[in-house]
């Protein structure tokens, strides 16, 4: 039976974790792939990760895309977190602070 995509979203990894561990039937070898990838590389539960993209994307008005990649990668300095931006958007180091802090509080709860 050939798969139709209906929607393309990004989505956090934890996120994933979640939706599959919640699945009542036999993961094909791909699903338990991912569910293994998942739980091995998933820093937040999926309801804080769901949460923190949406603080990322109303507070600091990033994009759905970047707010994910934050999210799944869970930068812990400045520099690693520069890497989130593309070269032509300058961020001011203030803002990003802001943003380091904020994903702080989210590592802590």
């Amino acid at each position: 039976m050939p798969v139709r995509i209906l929607e393309s979203k990004p989505v956090p990894v934890a996120k994933v974790r979640s939706i599959l561990s919640s699945l009542d039937r036999e993961l094909s070898q791909l699903q338990r792939k991912t569910l293994e990838y998942s739980q091995a590389f998933s820093k937040l539960e999926g309801e804080k990760a769901e949460e923190l993209i949406k603080a990322l994307t109303g507070e600091f008005e990033l994009e759905l895309a970047e707010a994910v990649q934050i999210v799944n990668c869970m930068p812990e300095s400045v520099e690693e977190l520069r890497v989130f931006f593309p070269r032509h958007r300058m961020v001011p180091p203030e803002r990003l602070e802001a943003i380091l802090k904020l994903l702080d509080e989210y590592r802590e709860k």
